[in-house]
Parts: C-alpha cells; structure tokens; sequence
C-alpha cells in the first residue's frame, strides 16, 4: 500500500512556496511604486540637492508611531509619483536613525517619526505637521510644487497689494533668466513668509529704468518700499537680504505655530498685548531691535494676543485687562517684566533677558534678591516658586511622537 504522505507534503510545500511568492511580488509591486529612498550619509546630499521638493521621514524601527506611519508614506509617495514621476520634482525618503545617528544629530531629530521638507538640497524650517493620512501628505507635497510667485498683467495691481502681508515683487526683462531663477528659488523657500509677485517684459519696463530689480513693500500703508542693491545672481545674497525682510526679527505665537517654536528649543521673550493695540507691539518691536539684537540666536522674541492666550496670562497672575505684559517662558518657568512702561528704559529688556541667562531670574524666585542687591543690614526676602512654564504644553506631544529625552537646564 502506498502512502499519500508524500504528496501532502508536496501540496503543503508548495503552497508555502505560491504564498512566499505572493507576498515577494506584493512587496516588489509597492517598493516600485513608492519608491522611498533610503538615505545614508555616502547618498543624501546628492539626492536632496537633486530634487527640486524632497519629503524625509526620520525614523526608528522599535518607534510604533514610525511603524504606524510607513505604510501610509509608501502610499502616498506612490500617490504623488502618478503626477510627478520625475525624482527631479519629487523625492520621497527616509533616514533610519539609529543606523545613521550622524544624520540625525545633523538635523537636530529630538522625536520620531519627524517628516522634514527640502528644496534643492535646502531643509525648510517648518516641518511637516499635519495630519498623517495619505491624502493629507499627497495634498502637502502637490501644494509645495503650486509656483509661489504671483504673475503681474498689469501695474495697477501693485495699486491693491495687500499691505497687511510683507511683498516681494520683481521686475523682470525675461522669465528665461538667471535673474528670474535666483528669485524664483528664493521665493520657493520663503513662499510661507512672504508673497512674491512679479512682472516681465513690457509691463515690467515702466519700473526697470535701471533694469531688472525686486523691491519690499513692508506692512502698513505708509510704509516706504525698499530696494534690493545686491546682485540678482547671486543667489545667497539674495536669499539672505529676502530672509531679513519677510521673517521678523519679532514673530508672532499662535495656537498653529506654537509646536515648531516651542521645539526650537530657546526661550521665549513675549509680549502679550491686545490684537488691537499695535501702538505696543511697535514698541517692543523697536526696543527689541535697539537693546537685543546681539540676543538673537539665544531666545525667541515674540508677541501674542492677550485674548487667545488667557492661561499663560493667569500663571502670572494677569487678565487681558492688564495687557501689554511682557514676560519670559524659560520652559521651566515664567517670569514677569515688572512694567511694560520701563520697556523704553535704557538696558532695562537686555538686563532682564541676560538675568534669565545667569540664572538671576530663577535664584531670586527660589531664594529672594541676590546679596549684591540687598539693602546694606537687610536680610533677603525669601520668594515664592516662580510660576511652571505654560507655553510647553504647545510642544510635541508624546501621544503623537516619541520623545528623545534630553537633559533640561532649571532656567
């Protein structure tokens, strides 16, 4: 008699084998599609320097979040390749963290999965936020390659612009030019923070009596335009001259924005004040640039509305009614300019932020005024705790990343 082992075997075997090779050409299909690219330190500035848009998730495998979210990346990646197959336009990649730290360190990765955007070679400040779905990524990337640069038919135009935004406008001989390259790549970096607008030939020439020039048409009515006196070619110059005129030097904080401030990581100087009372905000604007310019790079000047931002008002001890405040969220704990009216007070700003920065501000909360600062016989005052940090709450959030622990200083 012979046994039927054999052939179940066989049977079984080669199931095994037709189940394998589904899942091998399943995996084939999609890794063709997609096409992330992996990113090492041998490849990657050669890659982003190359695409015109790259969108890259650093990640960790052991990350859930990260798992969660790499199907949904593949997919739109292959979503994205439909209308922009070119890697020239669109690159989609990602950088395991852990088997290239160096990379990470590079970029400042504190959380994974994190999804930085790069223009040629260029990684954009504002990160990728929103939500993770696969249209809400496709959507994010078709909206990056949108041109940034409104096209001017007609100089009346000019007439209407938008004063409460900051404009950039060209004016240009040929659209086929070095010139109109340079500019269209700065506006493509810095489309959040400005409107760039721009006119060519005939309807230029009115305004090129000098030839081909890009002028800043500030915020408010009244303010005089300002003219670009650097090289059109020389695309560091201008980018840098573009940057100074659309980012200000005081920005303002909202609900929207306060995740990507809080993970810059410096503290905040802040001045909350009344939407309405900009008679303020150009004060602490003025003062900010006369006393604290030499600060920048050690602390985030910003303002807020007094009405919107209730609570941090409440840690201490405020209500819009006592607005314009001025006060420091060193992300530990805030601290309160004693008088918005001493603001114009020669040094008086600067000293309050280079007291955060010796640890002034939090020993006098701690342990009342320093020694030197007593009356001669008088014993120190002991305070109270200062109030806990408000604005951290606004940073990431641990139920939507993974957090990479770092030592915190007790500012």
């Amino acid at each position: 008699m012979k046994s039927t082992m054999p052939v179940q075997h066989s049977h079984s075997t080669r199931h095994i084998i037709v189940l394998l090779l589904l899942l091998l050409a399943l995996w084939f299909n999609t890794s063709a599609h997609s096409e992330i690219v992996n990113l090492d330190s041998g490849n990657i500035d050669e890659i982003l320097g190359n695409a015109d848009v790259a969108l890259v998730n650093f990640y960790a495998d052991w990350c859930r979040f990260s798992q969660m979210l790499h199907p949904i990346f593949e997919e739109a990646s292959s979503v994205v390749k439909e209308e922009f197959p070119d890697s020239k336009h669109v690159v989609f990649a990602r950088v395991d963290c852990d088997q290239h730290a160096d990379i990470a360190q590079r970029y400042r990765i504190s959380k994974y999965p994190t999804l930085k955007l790069f223009r040629n070679g260029m990684m954009m400040k504002r990160e990728y936020r929103g939500q993770r779905s696969v249209s809400a990524l496709a959507d994010f990337i078709k909206q990056q390659k949108n041109d940034p640069v409104q096209e001017i038919l007609n100089l009346s135009e000019l007439e209407t612009v938008d004063r409460s935004k900051r404009n950039i406008i060209g004016f240009f001989e040929q659209r086929d030019s070095d010139n109109y390259r340079v500019f269209e790549k700065v506006s493509n970096i810095l489309r959040d923070d400005c409107v760039f607008q721009a006119a060519f030939g005939a309807v230029a020439k009115p305004e090129r009596y000098s030839g081909d020039n890009v002028i800043y048409k500030p915020l408010g009515e009244n303010s005089p335009d300002m003219v670009y006196l650097g090289s059109l070619t020389n695309f560091d110059l201008t980018f840098a001259w573009t940057q100074d005129k659309c980012v200000p030097l005081v920005r303002e904080i909202t609900f929207e924005n306060g995740e990507e401030l809080t993970e810059e990581g410096l503290p905040f100087l802040i001045l909350f004040h009344l939407k309405e009372d900009t008679a303020s905000l150009e004060k602490f604007q003025h003062e900010t640039a006369r006393q604290l310019i030499s600060e920048k790079g050690t602390i985030n000047f910003l303002h807020a509305d007094c009405d919107k931002f209730r609570h941090p008002l409440l840690h201490i001890h405020k209500t819009p009614a006592d607005c314009p405040v001025i006060a420091i969220d060193s992300f530990r704990h805030m601290y309160l300019f004693p008088n918005f009216k001493d603001i114009d007070t020669p040094g008086a700003l600067k000293q309050f932020v280079l007291d955060l920065h010796s640890g002034k501000l939090h020993r006098e909360f701690h342990h009342g005024p320093d020694p030197t600062d007593d009356a001669p016989g008088q014993p120190s005052e002991v305070a109270s705790s200062p109030p806990e940090s408000s604005f951290q709450k606004l940073a990431p959030s641990e139920h939507r990343y993974t957090i990479l622990k770092r030592e915190k200083d007790e500012l």
